[in-house]
């Protein structure tokens, strides 16, 4: 999600004055003192009269959002699926290329996209790579998306085989731009590239 609001911080008896940091599966304040409170650890959620309140062990944390406090209630109750933060739609021409698990590719098949097939182009790649070696085929794969298309190269965390600057710099090699980066499950990250504007 990546939203940012500067605000206060009651927490264990304390007022704390710094800035709350939205993310897809936790919410980081950033200040006097840091603290990171993850969702999955939450047993309460609350948004009213511009407070967000969060319950969890150690907590409670509330923070003075104002106009934010109900939205941020909102979206940390219902985040985002992963074909959201994908960019998945109905109707767009997907391509996979490599080992993906059969959750991943169901969740794909009940969203009602089409399949590129290898002499048409894509909508969206999504490239799953195990170690950099592996990210040779990037330029060839750029090359078979569609002008406003993108390019998800979905790789390990945090393991020696691949790291994120190969990442970047394959997809970079290749002429394209990188935008964003999103969690693909508890093990897996993701990259996304695009075609820059001046060359589409």
């Amino acid at each position: 999600m990546g939203q940012e609001l500067e605000c206060r911080l009651r927490y264990q008896r304390r007022t704390l004055q710094g800035k709350a940091l939205l993310e897809t599966d936790h919410l980081l304040f950033r200040g006097e003192e840091r603290l990171k409170i993850l969702f999955k650890d939450l047993t309460g959620v609350d948004g009213a009269a511009g407070v967000l309140k969060l319950e969890f062990p150690g907590g409670p944390a509330e923070f003075e959002l104002g106009a934010g406090a109900e939205k941020w209630a909102h979206k940390i109750q219902h985040p985002p699926s992963l074909l959201d933060k994908l960019g998945v739609k109905a109707g767009l021409a997907v391509r996979l290329v490599g080992e993906f698990d059969a959750p991943f590719r169901q969740e794909l098949g009940g969203a009602g996209v089409k399949e590129a097939y290898a002499r048409t182009k894509a909508d969206l790649v999504f490239f799953a790579v195990s170690q950099a070696a592996q990210l040779v085929q990037v330029a060839k794969l750029a090359a078979g998306l569609k002008p406003a298309g993108a390019l998800w190269i979905v790789y390990p965390k945090g393991v020696p085989a691949i790291r994120e600057i190969q990442v970047l710099e394959a997809g970079r090699a290749a002429g394209l731009k990188d935008i964003k980066v999103a969690s693909f499950s508890q093990s897996l990250t993701t990259l996304k590239f695009v075609i820059p504007l001046t060359k589409r």
